[in-house]
C-alpha cells in the first residue's frame, strides 16, 4: 500500500490536540457506525432491482409499498395544536424518495415534523420501529428537496420486491459481489470487539464517551442509517463508482446506471442548509457553502471544484456521526474518514475532512 505521511501526521496532530475523539481514514479493521453512508447503499439495492425491472424509478411506490398510497401534507397545526393535515397532490415514485424529493424531513432539521412528532407520540427513526416511519410529508412530492427519512422507505421497498429483508439483500447482491466483509446492521461480537465508542462535544469544546447503539433486534433495518461497517468496506463500495460498477471482475451494476446515478437527477432543485432545531445532535450542516449542490440516485453531486481538493461531479454524503466520504469519478480518487462524534457538522471534524482531503489530493499529484 502506497504510504502517505501528510495524511497520516494530519490526523494523528488532530487527535493529539483532542480536536476529535480518534478517527479512522483509510485502511483499518475498527468498526464504525456509518449512519446515513448506508444511505448510498440502499439506492444502490434499489437500481439492481430497477435493472431487472423488479423496481421502477417513476412508478407509483404505492404498488410495492400501499402503506404510501394516500400521502397527507403536514400544513400547519390549528388553534387547538392540532396538525392541519391534507392528501398530497402528487404520487409518490422511488425517484422521490431516493433524491430526497418525497416530501420526507427528518425532525432533527424540522421544528415541524418535531412538534408533529411530539403531539402524535411518534417514536424517533433510530429507534428502528415501524411507527418511527408513519410520518407526513411538509410538501408535495417533487416540489422540492429536504432530507429525511425517504430512503428508509426505499429499504421497504427492497424487501418488498426482492422477498428478501434489506441486510440479506446487502449480503447476497453487493456486499458478497463487492468483498464487503466487515459490513452489516447487527453488531456481532466479533464486529463489538472493534467498535469504536460514540463521543459528544459539550458546550465548552471538550469530548467525552457517551452510550450508544442502534437497536439489535429492530422492527425494521434502516435502510436510511442502519449499517455498521469499516473504512476498508466503503472504500470498496465506493470503487463501484469509479470502476462502471465492477468489483473484482464481476459487474455489480451496469455502466448505465453508474452514469444514471451519477448525474443530477433533482432538476432545476437545489440541496439545501440544514437548520439544525435539535443542537445537540446536529450543527447547521451544509457542504460547501455558495456552492450548488444536486442529488443523483444516491448522491449529492458537487457541481464545481473544490479548491486543492474534489473535482466537479463528485459524488458524496455523510452520516451523523461525522462520518463522510467521496467519489471523484474525473480524477479517480475516492476518500472515507470516519469519527464517533456528535454533533454532526462538528466544526473541528469539517476542518479535519477538508484537510484530509487537500492532503491526500496533495500526496496524489
Amino acid at each position: 500500500m502506497r504510504q502517505l505521511p501528510q495524511v497520516d501526521q494530519l490526523l494523528k496532530t488532530a487527535t493529539d490536540r483532542g480536536d476529535v475523539p480518534g478517527v479512522v481514514a483509510m485502511v483499518d479493521d475498527t468498526v464504525f457506525w456509518i449512519a446515513s453512508m448506508t444511505k448510498a447503499i440502499t439506492s444502490t439495492a434499489a437500481m439492481r432491482l430497477v435493472e431487472q425491472g423488479k423496481l421502477s424509478l417513476d412508478w407509483p411506490i404505492a404498488e410495492v409499498l400501499p402503506e404510501l398510497a394516500s400521502p397527507l401534507v403536514l400544513e400547519g397545526f390549528d388553534a387547538t395544536g392540532e396538525p392541519r393535515l391534507r392528501p398530497a397532490r402528487q404520487r409518490i415514485t422511488l425517484r422521490h424518495l431516493i433524491t430526497h424529493t418525497a416530501g420526507f424531513v427528518y425532525d432533527i432539521w424540522s421544528p415541524e415534523m418535531g412538534r408533529y412528532m411530539e403531539k402524535r407520540g411518534v417514536p424517533g427513526i433510530i429507534s428502528c420501529q415501524n411507527a418511527a416511519l408513519m410520518l407526513p410529508l411538509v410538501f408535495d412530492p417533487g416540489d422540492r428537496w429536504d432530507y429525511g427519512i425517504g430512503i428508509d422507505w426505499v429499504g421497504k421497498a427492497v424487501e418488498r420486491a426482492s422477498g428478501q429483508s434489506l441486510g440479506d439483500f446487502f449480503a447476497e447482491h453487493i456486499f458478497g459481489p463487492v468483498g464487503m466483509t466487515d459490513t452489516g446492521f447487527t453488531v456481532t461480537s466479533d464486529r463489538r470487539a472493534r467498535l469504536a465508542g460514540m463521543h459528544a462535544r459539550a458546550e465548552n469544546g471538550m469530548l467525552s464517551p457517551i452510550p450508544f447503539e442502534l437497536p439489535q433486534e429492530p422492527e425494521f433495518q434502516m435502510g436510511g442509517g442502519g449499517l455498521y461497517g469499516t473504512a476498508e468496506d466503503y472504500l470498496a463500495f465506493e470503487r463501484l463508482f469509479l470502476n462502471q460498477g465492477r468489483a473484482d471482475g464481476r459487474q455489480v451494476l451496469r455502466p448505465e446506471t453508474v452514469q444514471l446515478m451519477s448525474q443530477n437527477a433533482i432538476g432545476g432543485l437545489d440541496v439545501r442548509l440544514l437548520k439544525t432545531v435539535v443542537p445537540a445532535y446536529s450543527n447547521d450542516a451544509e457542504f460547501f457553502p455558495g456552492m450548488v449542490k444536486k442529488w443523483g440516485l444516491g448522491f449529492m453531486i458537487s457541481t464545481e471544484a473544490v479548491p486543492g481538493g474534489r473535482g466537479p461531479g463528485s459524488l458524496a454524503w455523510a452520516g451523523l456521526g461525522n462520518s463522510y466520504f467521496w467519489i471523484d469519478p474525473a480524477k479517480g480518487i475516492a476518500g472515507v474518514i470516519l469519527m464517533q462524534l456528535i454533533p454532526f457538522a462538528d466544526p473541528k471534524a469539517l476542518a479535519l475532512l477538508d484537510g484530509f482531503e487537500k492532503a491526500l489530493y496533495a500526496a496524489l499529484g
